[in-house]
């Protein structure tokens, strides 16, 4: 369970590095735009159909870094001041009825939606656009995927807490297995 855990910490943090970057080159491609049209009177539809592929790409293919970094909204309300035992039964709760469930119903749900944009090889409405909409759509089932691991990875560190195998909960991210949550790190401080 450990080694999944710290597996798929580690991917959804490369992703979340690389969401990072993709971020700039959102920035700087939307910062070209305007400067293009603005000040040169020049337009390039492929241009700004990247900045939404790019949008599109932070948000559903970072959810799944979000969620280890506890980045997604909850109810603060209940949940921010309540003890470590409880957040930890919310969370497995939680990801059991809402989170998983959702994922894989998200998975299922977009599969012919995105089967049928790779049959025709769906492209952009308009002229000059990018030809990769069916492409982009894959990224439904990137995020559905990502977010269901990510998910696994979260219900499993709550229930080691609640087994008492954490001594810390909300259990930070194991992404080099050298974090605190990382016996063998524990035992060579020792």
């Amino acid at each position: 369970m450990l080694a999944y855990i710290r597996f798929i910490d580690r991917i959804n943090e490369r992703i979340g590095h690389g969401m990072a970057w993709v971020a700039l080159a959102m920035v700087l491609v939307q910062f070209l735009v305007v400067v293009m049209r603005y000040v040169f009177a020049i337009g390039n539809i492929a241009m700004q159909e990247s900045i939404w592929y790019m949008h599109g790409l932070i948000f559903m293919i970072g959810a799944g870094y979000t969620l280890m970094h506890g980045g997604h909204v909850r109810v603060d309300v209940i949940y921010g001041e309540a003890s470590p035992r409880y957040k930890a039964i919310v969370d497995v709760i939680g990801t059991l009825i809402f989170l998983l469930p959702v994922s894989i119903a998200t998975l299922w749900l977009s599969w012919d939606y995105v089967i049928n944009a790779w049959k025709v090889l769906e492209g952009s409405t308009e002229g000059s656009g990018l030809p990769l909409i069916f492409a982009y759509k894959t990224v439904i089932w990137i995020f559905a995927v990502l977010v269901f691991l990510q998910g696994l990875a979260m219900l499993f560190k709550a229930l080691r807490y609640l087994r008492g195998e954490e001594p810390d909960y909300p259990v930070p991210p194991s992404i080099d297995g050298r974090g605190k949550n990382d016996p063998e790190a524990v035992r060579e401080e020792v």
